[in-house]
């Protein structure tokens, strides 16, 4: 009988031991996860346009800007690719071709599209409709026009391409056609930065693009490889939005891939142009 006991209160013991252990486990794991969890007062960063970043001087900086939006279906296509691909752009906008319900979403939907996207000014009639001799001419109608478009399509930075002009103004420095330089001076003077280009993907009768994607990435190889950008290690792309419709999406993407193979390449809106950075 006493055997017996005794082998009771034993096997009670080594119960009240194991569970203890497994309490005591718990409990540190408990303590664990909620150390692990983030704190509530943890701040993130969110990026606004016009904002500045750290560009690293070993990449080589592609800006992809495309002008004349919006213009169905081409601006929703360039779009689409843009995101599949998880590139960056920028869509340099035309007040008056906001003349729709649905066109007002596009713009919209580019606008809260960054950082991806940076939606841009590229005034509001085209200069009067591709009247450029005249709209240069009067340069107060012309800052009229161009703070019209801003206003229109709600442009959340100061950064504007002219109409038909290659025309860069950066922090008070002035490079373009003599016929812009008036308007330029304005801008600058009213804190705006002009953006040309350095290579242009073209387009002949009815937008259809020049251009294969094999040649244009080829371009962009080439110019970047010599040295004759405008600023150094980065290049502005110009392109039209309307040139890509249904038919010419896939050489778009596949422009966009080809770019993609190189390492050192990196997409990026033209807020973060270097020369428009520098100045910050």
């Amino acid at each position: 009988m006493r055997m017996v006991m005794s082998k009771l209160l034993a096997k009670t013991a080594l119960t009240l031991s194991v569970v203890a252990v497994f309490a005591s486990c718990k409990g540190d794991g408990a303590k664990e996860n909620k150390t692990d969890k983030p704190a509530k007062d943890s701040v993130v960063t969110v990026l606004k346009p016009g904002s500045s970043i750290k560009l690293d001087p070993a990449k080589k900086y592609v800006y992809l800007t495309w002008d004349d939006g919006p213009q169905p279906p081409g601006t929703t296509n360039c779009e689409e690719v843009f995101r599949e691909e998880g590139v960056k752009a920028t869509f340099f906008m035309v007040g008056m071709h906001q003349f729709s319900p649905s066109r007002e979403r596009i713009v919209d939907t580019i606008r809260n599209s960054y950082p991806q996207f940076l939606l841009a000014n590229h005034s509001h009639s085209h200069g009067f409709r591709d009247h450029y001799r005249e709209f240069y001419a009067n340069p107060d109608s012309a800052m009229q026009d161009i703070y019209l478009g801003e206003k229109e399509l709600k442009v959340p930075v100061k950064i504007v391409r002219l109409p038909g002009m290659n025309s860069w103004v950066e922090n008070g420095k002035i490079k373009g056609p003599h016929s812009s330089l008036e308007v330029c001076k304005r801008l600058g003077s009213a804190g705006y930065n002009a953006v040309g280009w350095d290579l242009e993907w073209r387009f002949g009768r009815r937008s259809v693009p020049v251009q294969g994607a094999e040649q244009m990435a080829k371009e962009v190889e080439d110019i970047l490889a010599d040295g004759r950008t405008y600023a150094s290690n980065a290049v502005v792309i110009l392109a039209h939005d309307r040139m890509f419709r249904d038919q010419y999406k896939d050489s778009l993407r596949k422009f966009v891939q080809i770019l993609k193979t190189h390492p050192d390449y990196v997409f990026e809106t033209i807020d973060h142009y270097p020369l428009i950075q520098k100045g910050k």
